[in-house]
């Protein structure tokens, strides 16, 4: 697909649910906690009722959805955002493996070894895909339009650089939906087959799963910021249907 013919992702393939007995393990990368539900969380689902392992890293603290709370410290922030996303995953039943926390600045996740936390945070993220003998990893695009989930793309091909297999890689969109530029979707030069999931026996499960992240979908967890970060009706209408999209990078 060129870059002048991008196709719209309605009009991209359709996978059954049974592909999802092909990833065999699997590891979801969540920027920020939400993620997984939103971009991933129908696949999580197929796979635990396929009986497959998946476990989740988280790389970022969360913290400043709403950073002008006075009654939350960033610390607490982190750690309200931090169980949203354990009951996320519970709910996803990608919770048999404890998650992978790097605790990275929310806004800031580093995105080269020039950075600092970057370096350390590509061994513990390598070192955790061969605790849990990775077949799968489901990685936000490349080029998703927010500057967390590119540093997050980054960061896992610096561990994948260092491991002697290198797992299947897909990726999934969450802010393509809403603010992909032309040059942000994928053309010939990324090497990537786009696909989408039927996700229909799971929607309800990834809609609670989604819901469970209470301080990004509804006012009323922190309350003294009215200001801060709320997934709008029209974003959150995205992953509401029966399909989810992946980009699959292609043999080389």
């Amino acid at each position: 697909m060129s870059s002048e013919t991008t196709l719209p992702f309605s009009a991209y393939p359709v996978r059954e649910a049974g592909f999802v007995a092909s990833l065999g393990p699997t590891v979801v990368i969540a920027p920020h906690p939400d993620d997984e539900a939103l971009g991933c969380g129908g696949l999580l689902a197929l796979l635990h009722q396929a009986g497959t392992p998946a476990a989740a890293v988280l790389v970022s603290d969360g913290s400043m959805s709403h950073p002008a709370s006075e009654l939350f410290s960033g610390p607490a922030r982190q750690a309200v955002r931090e169980t949203e996303f354990r009951h996320a995953l519970t709910i996803l039943g990608a919770d048999a493996a404890a998650p992978l926390l790097l605790g990275l600045p929310d806004g800031q996740v580093p995105a080269s070894n020039e950075e600092p936390g970057f370096a350390a945070a590509v061994t513990q993220l390598r070192e955790y895909l061969e605790r849990q003998q990775a077949a799968t990893l489901l990685v936000p695009w490349r080029r998703d339009p927010h500057p967390d989930h590119r540093a997050t793309s980054r960061l896992v091909q610096a561990a994948l650089a260092g491991m002697a297999v290198a797992p299947r890689y897909l990726e999934y969109v969450v802010w393509a939906w809403e603010r992909a530029a032309p040059a942000d979707l994928p053309t010939d030069a990324d090497k990537v087959a786009g696909f989408r999931l039927d996700i229909g026996a799971v929607v309800g499960q990834k809609q609670r799963a989604i819901a469970a992240h209470r301080s990004q979908v509804a006012p009323g967890v922190f309350k003294d910021d009215p200001a801060g970060f709320l997934l709008s009706a029209e974003m959150l209408a995205h992953f509401s249907g029966p399909y989810e999209v992946f980009f699959e990078s292609l043999p080389s």
